[in-house]
C-alpha cells in the first residue's frame, strides 16, 4: 500500500521544486509516473520540462486554449500552454520582448513545442488572423528552416549550417525521398531557377592526364543553355584559372583535384546561395510594414546536441551552438540568480553546478579556440591538411581538462581504443564527443575560385547572376571570404545578443527512447539527460532562493490595502527599509517569508500563516490598528472609548434618519422614487462591499447585478476593482 501511494504522490507533483526529498532517484521516478499517466509536462519553476510521448495526446484542443488563457501560470496543470500564455501576457502587459527557448536533443519534440507555442499565440492574440497567417508560413518553411529563430513580430532568420556539397540531396538523388511528403507539390516551389545544379557532378572527370578537361560536352552545352551562359566561358573558368602578378595576367589549367574542387565548390556554393535567396525571401513575405513593430516574442528551436558514430565537422558546429544555449540557461537560471542575491546583501548558500563557459572557450576562443586554429590553418599559405591542423590542437591542449586525443591520452598513459589517430574528442556538457578531423578544413573552406565567380556574373539569368556579385570585373576585391565557422560563430554570437537582449522562458526537451516508441520510458536514457541538462542544479537554485522578485515601489503599490499605513495612498519612501515594515501582513496574505533587498523585495516558499482572508479584510489589518506584526490587546479604557463612539455615531445615524424622513415628505411622488432609487444603489453598494471576491490573482469572480439598471455601473466597478486588484 505504501508503493502505491509513493507512485500517487510522484504522479501528482506537477512542480519539481516541491519534490521531497529530492535526489536524482525522486526526481527521475517522478517524471516517469507522470509520462506513464500521460501527464508529459512538467514545472521546474517556471521552466517546463516537455517529454516527447510520440503520440498525439487529446490535450490541444479549443476547450484547453481557453482553459489557459489569461489564468496564472502555477494556478493550472503544467502544459506548453502555460508558458506560452505567461509569455504572451508579459510581452502585452509589460511591454517586454519575450524569447522562448526550445532545447534537447534530435528527437526530443522540440519543433512540435514550437508549432504548439505559436498556434496558442496565434489563437489567443487580438489579431490572431494575422498571427496565424505567420505562424502557417514559418511552419511552411520549416523543411528549409531547420535551424531557426522565428518571432511572431518575423526578423531574419540568420542562422544556418553550412554543410559539404557532397552531403547536399541535389547529388544523391536516390536518398532524397521523404515519407509523407508530396515531393511533386514541394517540386514546384523550386522553379525559380531553371537550374539543374546536380548535372554539374558529371562536368569534370580524369582524362587521363594531369589537366582536366570536360568529359561530357553535351551536359555542359544543356547546363550553359538553362542559365544563359557560353558553353566556352564556363568551361574555361572550370577547367583554368586566372592568376595576376603585378602587371601580368597568366592563365593556368588546374589538375584534375583542382578541378574537382572548383566543381564541387561551384555547386556548393550556388546552392548555399539559392538557400539564402530563399530564406530573405521568407523573411520578406512574413515581415511587419516598417515602423509598426513594437513588441517581439521570439521562438527558438534549433539542432538538438548529436552523437553519432562517426561525428564531423557538421556535428562539431552543432555542438557548438548548443554549448552557447546551454551557457545561457546556466547564466540566466543558476549563475546570475545567485549573484543577484549576493548583490541584494542577502545571506545565501551557494548552489554549486557546472559552468561551461569553460567549453565555450575552448571552441570559439578568437586567439587559442579551436575554430581560430581552424582558420589558420585554412588560410596559412602553402599545403594544408587535418594531420598539422590536429597536431596544433595536441600542442595547444594537451593540458586541457575538456580535450583528448591519441596523443594527449598517450602522454596521460592513458589506454583508449576508440579514439583514433585521426580524432579528437571533447567533454561537452551533454557528454563526450569524438571528432574526425578529415574534412574539417575542406568544409570550412567557403573559397571559390574568382573565375567562376566572374563566369556566373556573366551569365544572363538574372537570379544566378544577383548570387554572385563579387563577380563584377569592377567590383574585385582581393581579400578571401570568411570561412563557414567564422560565419556561424557570428551568426550564434548575433543569436546570443538577441536572445540575450529579451525576457526567457524555457522549455527543455526530453527524449524518452531511442526507438521513438509510443509512450516508452527508458530510464537511464532520460537520466542522462537530467543530468547534463543541469536540472537537479536548477531545482536546488528554485528551492533554495526566492521565486519572485519586485522593486518596492510596486511591491507597495500592489499589496497596499494590507495596511491603514499604505491605505488608500502610500506617500513614504521606497527604500528597502519601509517596504516589509509598511506591509507586515503581505507574507501573511501571500504565504511567504519576504525577505528585504537592496533594490528589491523577494518573497519565499514558506508555510502558511494561519491568519484568514477574513482577518486581512478587516479596516485596520489582521493586528488591530497598529499595522505591526503583534496582536494588539485592548484594555478596559480602550473598550469603554469604543462603546462611546459607537454610542456618538448611532445618535447621528438617528438624527439623519429624522431629517430625511422630514425632506421626502414633501413632492412626495418624485422624492419617494428618488429615495427609493438611492437606497437601491446604496443597498447595492454596501452588498458589493460585503461581497467582494477574495484577493487572490487567480481568483475572476464578480457577484452579478441585482437590477438590470445596475448592470453598466456593476461592469464598470468589477473593472475598476481587478485593474486595482
Amino acid at each position: 500500500m505504501e508503493a502505491t501511494t509513493s507512485l500517487l504522490d510522484a504522479a501528482a507533483v506537477g512542480d519539481l521544486v516541491l519534490l521531497d526529498p529530492l535526489t536524482e532517484e525522486s526526481l527521475l521516478h517522478t517524471l516517469q509516473e507522470r509520462f506513464r499517466r500521460s501527464d508529459i509536462y512538467t514545472y521546474i519553476g517556471n521552466v517546463v520540462i516537455s517529454v516527447n510521448p510520440y503520440q498525439s495526446l487529446p490535450i490541444y484542443t479549443p476547450e484547453k486554449v481557453q482553459e489557459y488563457r489569461n489564468c496564472n501560470f502555477f494556478a493550472v496543470n503544467p502544459h506548453i500552454y502555460a508558458i506560452a500564455d505567461d509569455a504572451y501576457r508579459s510581452l502585452r502587459d509589460r511591454d517586454r520582448d519575450q524569447c522562448i527557448l526550445i532545447t534537447g536533443e534530435s528527437g526530443a519534440g522540440k519543433t512540435e513545442a514550437s508549432k504548439l507555442v505559436m498556434s496558442y499565440v496565434a489563437a489567443v492574440c487580438s489579431k490572431g488572423e494575422e498571427v496565424d497567417k505567420v505562424k502557417e508560413q514559418l511552419l511552411q518553411s520549416n523543411p528549409v528552416l531547420e535551424g531557426k529563430c522565428p518571432r511572431l513580430a518575423p526578423c531574419a532568420q540568420q542562422l544556418k549550417l553550412r554543410q559539404d556539397c557532397r552531403h547536399y540531396g541535389y547529388l544523391n538523388r536516390e536518398s532524397s525521398g521523404l515519407p509523407g511528403v508530396d515531393d511533386a507539390a514541394n517540386f514546384r516551389a523550386m522553379q525559380v531557377p531553371p537550374a539543374r545544379a546536380w548535372e554539374a557532378r558529371k562536368l569534370d572527370q580524369a582524362s587521363g592526364m594531369e589537366a582536366c578537361s570536360i568529359a561530357e560536352p553535351q551536359e555542359l552545352q544543356e547546363i550553359c543553355e538553362l542559365i544563359g551562359l557560353d558553353p566556352g566561358t564556363l568551361e574555361q573558368a572550370l577547367c583554368s584559372r586566372t592568376v595576376k602578378a603585378r602587371d601580368e595576367t597568366v592563365l593556368t589549367t588546374l589538375s584534375v583535384p583542382q578541378g574537382y574542387y572548383g566543381r564541387d565548390a561551384l555547386a556548393k556554393n550556388i546552392y548555399s546561395r539559392l538557400f539564402d535567396w530563399l530564406v530573405n525571401r521568407i523573411n520578406t513575405s512574413i515581415q511587419v510594414k516598417p515602423g509598426q513593430q513594437r513588441k517581439v516574442m521570439g521562438v527558438l528551436d534549433i539542432y538538438g546536441f548529436e552523437i553519432f558514430q562517426d561525428n564531423g565537422f557538421e556535428q562539431f558546429i552543432i555542438n557548438y551552438c548548443n554549448e552557447k544555449l546551454q551557457q545561457i540557461f546556466i547564466l540566466m537560471t543558476l549563475k546570475e540568480e545567485q549573484e543577484e542575491y549576493v548583490r541584494e546583501g542577502i545571506q545565501w548558500t551557494p548552489v554549486e553546478f557546472f559552468d561551461n563557459s569553460i567549453i565555450c572557450n575552448l571552441i570559439e576562443n578568437s586567439k587559442g579556440g579551436i575554430l581560430a586554429m581552424l582558420d589558420e590553418e585554412c588560410l596559412r599559405p602553402g599545403v594544408v591538411n587535418e594531420d598539422t591542423f590536429l597536431t596544433k590542437l595536441n600542442q595547444l591542449f594537451a593540458a586541457h581538462k575538456h580535450y583528448e586525443s591519441k596523443e594527449t591520452q598517450n602522454a596521460r598513459r592513458v589506454m583508449d581504443a576508440s579514439l583514433l589517430p585521426q580524432c579528437f574528442r571533447i567533454h561537452h556538457y551533454a557528454g563526450k564527443v569524438t571528432y574526425n578531423v578529415t574534412g574539417f578544413i575542406e568544409k570550412n573552406n567557403d573559397l571559390l575560385f574568382r573565375d567562376l565567380s566572374q563566369a556566373m556574373w556573366a551569365a544572363r539569368h538574372e537570379l544566378l547572376r544577383s548570387l554572385f556579385p563579387e563577380g563584377d570585373p569592377q567590383k574585385v576585391s582581393l581579400k578571401l571570404p570568411p570561412t563557414a565557422g567564422f560565419q556561424f560563430k557570428a551568426s550564434v554570437a548575433t543569436l546570443m545578443k538577441n536572445l540575450y537582449s529579451k525576457n526567457p522562458n524555457y522549455i527543455r526537451c526530453i527524449k524518452p527512447n531511442e526507438t521513438k516508441t509510443a509512450m516508452l520510458f527508458t530510464p537511464e536514457l532520460v537520466l542522462g539527460q537530467i543530468r547534463y541538462l543541469g536540472l537537479m542544479e536548477n531545482v536546488r537554485v528554485r528551492r533554495a532562493g526566492y521565486a519572485f522578485r519586485q522593486l518596492y515601489g510596486p511591491f507597495l503599490e500592489r499589496y497596499k490595502m494590507l495596511s491603514p499605513r499604505t491605505w488608500p495612498r502610500w506617500a513614504g519612501s521606497d527604500s528597502p527599509a519601509m517596504g516589509p515594515r509598511a506591509l507586515p501582513a503581505a507574507s501573511v496574505l501571500l504565504s511567504t517569508s519576504l525577505c528585504p533587498g537592496l533594490s528589491v523585495c523577494l518573497p519565499t516558499l514558506a508555510p502558511a500563516h494561519p491568519v484568514g482572508l477574513e482577518q486581512l479584510s478587516s479596516p485596520l489589518g489582521p493586528n488591530g490598528d497598529r499595522g505591526e506584526g503583534h496582536p494588539c490587546p485592548m484594555g478596559a479604557g480602550s473598550r469603554r472609548g469604543v462603546r462611546s463612539r459607537v454610542a456618538t455615531a448611532d445618535g447621528h445615524l438617528r438624527q439623519v434618519r429624522r431629517a430625511y424622513r422630514r425632506y421626502f415628505r414633501s413632492e412626495a411622488r418624485a422624492r419617494l422614487a428618488n429615495f427609493i432609487y438611492r437606497r437601491l444603489v446604496q443597498k447595492f453598494l454596501v452588498g458589493l462591499g460585503r461581497n467582494l471576491p477574495p484577493l487572490l490573482v487567480t481568483d475572476r469572480t464578480w457577484p452579478p447585478a441585482p437590477y438590470k439598471f445596475l448592470a453598466d455601473a456593476n461592469q464598470e466597478l468589477r473593472s475598476i476593482f481587478y485593474r486595482w486588484k
